[in-house]
């Protein structure tokens, strides 16, 4: 048996440069973790404003608005605190693969609480439709306007940097994909409420009001099925990337007699996969020679090797295992 991992027969410093390589954090994650927390404050704030106003006006996309803010405090404060458990929990080994999916686990959460919230706002819209009341267009337009303006401040303070930005990747830091999502949802509920709003106001156009929230209730809803389906499958660790298990197989057979007979490629975090490799050769290799073969590979943070000697061995046994 071979192993590459780090020798932790000289102490706590070789103990700790091990569990440092279990850390599958994202590389922006102290930028989000920080801003995620004060966008957390100004959907508070702007929470209580949106509420307030849509009750002394009775308009119902002003209400919707405010009741989409609240799931947006309550989503950004679980995506703050994933943030702050993995950092802190990042290095107890207690976490086999680290806490890099605790966002995908805030993502999920985040998803459901969007759901729920498209159900609330159509369900009010269709009472609404069929017993409307009378909205105070004038003193709803500038309270909608400013809950439009303070959603595109809080996108632009969560908008993705960096190696995140460059890459593009649209299942890297999920957490902080979540929040933008729903900021980004709620700024479109908040342009349908305007637009209600001013039909209603320059044409008495009472249904605009309750048919805006209905388009609302539509959009967020395929906003969340969007989340569900990609923390869902983050979570139970569907392969990630076709064409990344396809090069690694590629560089595994790279020789005469060397087949991968079990091939394993999951997520651990953002920008960070783990993968397992079952490798039967005539004349197996060392396991590190194979792992050096994957050097290169972007994303590839934790690589486990098993050789199989000979074609009789396919089915049972082993000759190496390394971890990394």
């Amino acid at each position: 048996m071979t192993s590459d991992a780090p020798d932790t027969t000289d102490g706590a410093p070789a103990l700790d440069a091990f569990r440092a390589d279990r850390v599958y954090l994202g590389a922006d994650h102290r930028r989000n973790e920080r801003r995620t927390w004060i966008v957390t404050g100004i959907c508070a704030a702007t929470l209580a404003a949106l509420v307030a106003g849509g009750a002394a006006t009775r308009s119902l996309a002003l209400i919707a608005s405010g009741l989409h803010m609240a799931a947006h405090v309550a989503a950004l404060l679980v995506a703050s605190a994933a943030y702050a458990m993995a950092r802190r929990h990042a290095g107890n080994p207690a976490f086999s693969f680290g806490t890099g999916k605790l966002g995908y686990l805030a993502g999920f959460t985040n998803a459901v609480v969007l759901a729920v919230t498209a159900v609330l706002i159509g369900v009010e819209s269709i009472i609404r439709l069929l017993n409307p009341e009378p909205v105070d267009y004038t003193n709803a337009l500038p309270i909608a306007a400013a809950g439009l303006v303070v959603n595109l401040v809080c996108i632009w303070l969560l908008r993705p940097t960096g190696a995140a930005a460059a890459r593009n990747d649209p299942q890297g830091d999920l957490n902080l994909s979540a929040a933008h999502l729903h900021l980004s949802a709620d700024a479109i509920v908040s342009i349908f409420a305007l637009a209600a709003i001013l039909a209603g106001r320059q044409f008495g156009w009472a249904f605009a009001d309750p048919v805006a929230g209905l388009l609302a209730a539509g959009l967020v809803g395929q906003f969340a099925w969007t989340l569900l389906r990609r923390a869902g499958a983050a979570l139970l660790d569907i392969n990630p990337s076709p064409e990344l298990t396809a090069e690694i197989r590629r560089r595994l057979s790279d020789e005469a007699g060397e087949r991968v007979i079990d091939l394993h490629l999951w997520r651990l975090g953002p920008g960070h996969h783990a993968v397992i490799a079952v490798i039967a050769a005539e004349h197996p290799k060392p396991a590190a020679a194979y792992r050096a073969r994957l050097a290169g590979l972007a994303g590839l943070s934790h690589v486990t090797v098993e050789i199989r000697e000979g074609a009789e061995s396919l089915g049972d046994g082993h000759a190496g295992h390394s971890h990394g």
